[in-house]
């Protein structure tokens, strides 16, 4: 069995998603990275956060060297069954009503920052022209 990798769902695979068991989907693989958590320099909670997804575009968008490439190997556990990743969900735009009532509240604010200094600004005109003439 030495070389063999075991085939994973990803279902099984989400289930390791706390910090004293750690797996990892990246790049197709599964990775066991339970024994790194202590090691890893973003600390543990940047590995946390990206359990339970396919993890490889926010491994990517790090960066990592060559040698964290290769050090990635000894946690390498086996692959993952490409039909069973669930589909990224779709941006769903929020519903028309809150957005109207949003602009609306927008208006109102914007109207009295403008109508709470005139006024202040009266009252103190006001107040001045009055103890002037007594």
């Amino acid at each position: 069995m030495a070389g063999e990798k075991k085939m994973f769902g990803f279902e099984e695979v989400a289930k390791h998603n706390v910090a004293k068991d750690c797996w990892l989907v990246i790049a197709g693989k599964v990775y066991d990275v339970t024994p790194f958590m202590d090691e890893h320099p973003g600390g543990d909670e940047v590995l946390l956060a990206v359990t339970g997804k396919d993890a490889t575009s926010d491994f990517e968008d790090i960066g990592h060297s060559d040698s964290a490439r290769e050090m990635m190997e000894k946690y390498h556990i086996g692959e993952i069954d490409a039909s069973t990743i669930p589909a990224k969900r779709t941006f769903v735009p929020p519903q028309q009503g809150s957005h109207v009532q949003a602009k609306d509240s927008d208006l109102l604010i914007k109207i009295l920052q403008f109508l709470v200094p005139i006024l202040i600004l009266g009252l103190a005109f006001g107040i001045r022209h009055y103890s002037k003439s007594e």
